[in-house]
């Protein structure tokens, strides 16, 4: 990728991944998240979750919220999710999807990975955690940017 973070999508396009999280919320009370920033230090799963703290996405109150996290210019990768759905999902689970988004980025498919994987992990979300009459929208469902800690 020879773009940074901030311009990879314009913004028609992040209005559609926004559009893309919010669709695949109104069906469960899970929060999804994406985080892009242009480096990554070390390891993508420990630098996404410092970021899943910062963004504070710990404190949903059924621990049910998913980090999608991109380094750009590092192409590093990480999907976390927090305990709640962690102990739901099956082994590996974030590794099959982390596993489609890295084959659709390496043939420059960025939008439509993320869109997929943001709509797969609604699905699973919508299983173990259905959407509530009372349900709050707990994080904000649009893109976060650039270095945080």
């Amino acid at each position: 990728m020879s773009v940074d973070c901030k311009s990879i999508f314009n913004a028609d396009e992040q209005g559609q991944l926004v559009k893309a999280i919010a669709a695949a919320e109104q069906n469960t009370s899970g929060e999804i998240r994406i985080h892009l920033e242009d480096y990554c230090d070390g390891e993508p799963f420990q630098r996404g979750l410092e970021v899943f703290h910062t963004l504070k996405m710990h404190q949903t109150a059924l621990k049910n919220g998913v980090l999608i996290y991109i380094a750009v210019q590092d192409r590093k990768l990480a999907i976390l999710g927090d305990k709640g759905i962690n102990e739901i999902v099956p082994p590996h689970y974030w590794e099959e999807i982390l596993h489609a988004l890295k084959t659709s980025f390496k043939r420059e498919q960025y939008l439509s990975a993320i869109e997929q994987a943001v709509h797969e992990i609604g699905q699973k979300l919508k299983v173990h955690f259905p959407y509530q009459k009372n349900d709050i929208d707990e994080l904000t469902n649009e893109i976060s940017f650039g270095k945080v800690s």
